[in-house]
């Protein structure tokens, strides 16, 4: 891959006392590392998290929550979920030794058992979170067949379509960095379909025929568990498990450009979907739909922009969850003396994305019932990616340097956030095994 392969080099950084570098963690990769601007990494943050996901959070997050509990969990998750990011950030450089994948990071502190526990949970983030990408995709193409035909095909169709067209960008622009040319396109859909969602939200929430209760339903029990399953799927929407990989792209300073771009995720994306979940909660009360577009009053040209545009901005968007995944097979099968474009490394690509996207296609039409398992992957997987691991990073690296109050926050952090994950972990599943009944291999929903 010739100028296309970077291997991590080594400046100023944190150390790990009496510890020699273990260079099994330092390893190339066959995607391009030290080369973006905290703005382009930036814009593809914003973009990316406001994506098609945003059509269900309203009812994912707020209506298992109510107004009091669930502004004040979308803030207090959202702070810590930008404090914990900002904190892993720090991290990226140690023993003079850049870390561009966060299993490697894990490895290099901690040792073998953390390194595949990192690489288990984060690829079962990723994996979970392409499902929902494509599944999302093949919903926004069905709404907007539904527009022009009283009788739809089945959803199985759109998912195919969905995975065909995310393999082909995923073919087509391999690496997180190249997505740069992109990002404006990306900005210009988001732009559009949440501005355009946003005023018929309003319009909708303003009709005053039209009742709307805020009420939490359900048995004390269902309100307690469906409250933990609304918590981590607010976490869900606030962070990836990804930021070492993300970082990777990012020119020098790395730490300060990165928590650049942090700060441009918090404030610029956290105010657009929050507020369009927000605003669609407020419209529609409990009854809010899972996908917010199938709801919406119309004009039926709106339907249409919404949808459309969701679907071609969702193209971009899952790129970004699905790098790491891409980025460990490149580098793994990829000819890496070779440039990312030549005809060896043209064709072994197009088999492992065939194989990535063939699956996860594949599994999403056999199993469309990926919202129930968003509070299952953010619970199980991004709790202790997000929270637990950098602070125990924090322990193992600055431990001997550090105050009494900085351990013990960073010890409450620990197995607070291990405590929470156990129990939004325990009511994503009860949430499964209750709605089982409605389970069905190639449902059309």
């Amino acid at each position: 891959m010739g100028e296309d392969i970077e291997k991590p080099e080594k400046v100023e950084a944190l150390n790990i006392d009496s510890k020699k570098v273990n260079h099994d963690y330092v390893k190339p990769s066959a995607h391009a590392v030290d080369k973006d601007s905290w703005q382009q990494v930036g814009v593809m943050l914003v973009t990316s998290f406001n994506c098609a996901y945003v059509l269900s959070f309203s009812n994912l997050m707020l209506v298992p929550l109510g107004w009091a509990w669930g502004i004040s969990c979308l803030i207090m998750v959202g702070a810590f979920a930008f404090y914990a990011n900002w904190l892993l950030a720090d991290f990226h450089i140690i023993d003079d030794c850049r870390f561009i994948r966060y299993r490697d990071l894990m490895g290099y502190v901690f040792g073998r058992r953390l390194y595949y526990t990192t690489w288990i949970l984060q690829f079962l983030t990723l994996l979970l979170g392409n499902m929902g990408f494509i599944l999302l995709g093949g919903k926004a193409l069905k709404e907007i067949n539904l527009e022009f035909n009283s009788t739809s095909m089945r959803l199985q169709v759109f998912i195919v379509i969905t995975g065909f067209v995310y393999f082909l960008f995923a073919y087509l622009v391999p690496t997180m960095s190249a997505m740069r040319n992109w990002l404006a396109p990306s900005a210009i859909f988001t732009i559009t379909f949440e501005v355009t969602l946003l005023a018929i939200l309003l319009k909708d929430g303003k009709r005053s025929e039209r009742e709307k209760d805020y009420n939490i339903h359900g048995s004390k029990t269902d309100k307690i568990f469906n409250a933990f399953g609304a918590i981590a799927a607010i976490l869900v929407c606030n962070t990836s498990g990804l930021l070492p990989e993300i970082q990777s792209t990012l020119r020098k300073p790395a730490v300060v450009n990165m928590r650049k771009a942090l700060i441009m995720q918090f404030t610029i994306g956290l105010a657009i979907y929050y507020g369009v979940s927000i605003v669609g909660y407020w419209a529609y009360g409990s009854s809010v739909s899972a996908y917010i577009p199938s709801e919406l009053s119309g004009p039926k040209w709106a339907k249409v922009l919404i949808n459309s545009f969701a679907f071609l901005q969702s193209i971009v968007s899952q790129h970004m969850f699905c790098a790491p995944i891409h980025e460990a097979l490149d580098t793994k099968y990829l000819r890496l003396d070779e440039k990312m474009f030549s005809k060896n490394n043209f064709l072994r690509r197009f088999i492992l994305r065939s194989i990535i996207f063939g699956i996860n296609t594949f599994i999403t039409a056999l199993f469309p019932f990926m919202g129930d398992f968003v509070n299952l992957f953010g619970s199980f997987t991004l709790f202790p990616l997000t929270f637990v691991f950098p602070s125990m990073i924090f322990l193992k690296v600055k431990g001997k340097s550090s105050n009494g109050v900085e351990k013990a926050w960073h010890w409450i952090n620990i197995i607070v956030f291990s405590f929470l994950s156990i129990i939004t972990t325990a009511s994503a599943i009860r949430i499964i095994v209750n709605n089982a009944r409605i389970y069905y291999f190639f449902a059309d929903t």
